[in-house]
């Protein structure tokens, strides 16, 4: 292992997902296929719920908020991922790589958030369908969006901030394909307890207190969709539930085996790849896509783009 003095390092290398030049030809089409989705699904449904006045509601608000998130967070990481797996220079540099972790890290930490509001949102509307309005009103909406979006980023701030103090002086090269805590928390040549403790408890505020309170919001919705005397009725609620758990699962649990294992635990690439890459192309597709509404405000545009194109 290569040593260096305990001054802060200029520049990192990161080592990616693998060396084999065949993988990386298939890692490179795979990610700019699913960035491309990404992009595609995400956008897409930011335009149905912006043109749409039927879908001017709170859960297409929050849902428009994710889409954003996933759109910069997606950015933020794919395409340098891109970049090292065909490029010979691996090297990023410090600012660079400390902005990389601010925003995923403060756009990761916003999504959770976000989703225990939707969940939320979910529950009035189901479980208390007479005072919704009064509950979710656009005010309390926005309050909710801009609350989430500025206490995760002065959250993210002060997590980059402690990481960056630590002395490197163990090796430059991060086994991991973007700027994440954990795999830099290997190569400090310090004890980083304190950092790891920070790690914990903003991971158990956020993350956990976010996914147990869409655990409870789903466990209410579930009891009162029992009640529902209509089989349609039901059925169509557990659809949209389990949509919904599915993603919340498969985000929530990733994030938390990353950053809730032993420090001898981090190098798993694959675990990060579901939650940086995967998750935010199916957000669309498992929240929106499939909803009745937006296919059909979809295809009236899909429509009205063909007579334009049958006019000219």
């Amino acid at each position: 292992m290569e040593n260096f003095n305990q001054t802060l390092p200029t520049w990192f290398i990161l080592l990616g997902l693998s060396d084999s030049p065949h993988l990386q030809v298939i890692c490179f089409l795979m990610f700019l296929v699913m960035y491309i989705i990404t992009l595609a699904g995400n956008l897409l449904l930011i335009i149905v719920v912006k043109i749409n006045p039927a879908l001017q509601t709170p859960m297409y608000f929050f849902l428009s908020n994710l889409s954003f998130i996933d759109i910069f967070f997606s950015s933020t990481i794919v395409p340098k991922i891109l970049i090292n797996t065909i490029a010979e220079d691996k090297s990023i540099s410090l600012l660079g790589c400390a902005l990389q972790m601010y925003f995923s890290l403060a756009l990761g930490a916003t999504e959770c958030i976000i989703l225990a509001v939707m969940a939320y949102d979910r529950f009035a509307a189901i479980c208390r369908p007479l005072h919704y309005n009064t509950i979710m009103n656009m005010r309390l909406c926005i309050t909710l969006a801009v609350a989430s979006w500025t206490a995760c980023f002065i959250n993210s701030a002060i997590h980059v901030f402690i990481t960056f103090q630590l002395p490197y002086c163990k090796s430059r090269h991060i086994s991991h394909f973007f700027c994440e805590i954990p795999p830099f928390l290997q190569i400090s040549c310090r004890d980083t307890r304190l950092n790891e403790i920070a790690m914990y408890v903003s991971a158990g505020i956020v993350v956990m207190m976010s996914f147990f309170l869409t655990l409870i919001s789903y466990i209410h919705i579930i009891a009162t969709i029992f009640k529902i005397q209509s089989s349609h009725g039901r059925q169509k609620a557990f659809s949209t539930c389990a949509s919904h758990l599915t993603v919340v699962t498969l985000y929530y649990g990733t994030i938390m085996f990353m950053y809730l294992r032993p420090r001898s635990a981090y190098t798993d690439n694959i675990v990060s790849v579901l939650y940086t890459v995967v998750t935010p192309m199916l957000n669309p597709m498992i929240y929106s896509i499939r909803n009745k509404e937006v296919k059909n405000c979809i295809m009236n545009i899909k429509n009205r783009a063909n007579c334009f194109k049958n006019i000219l």
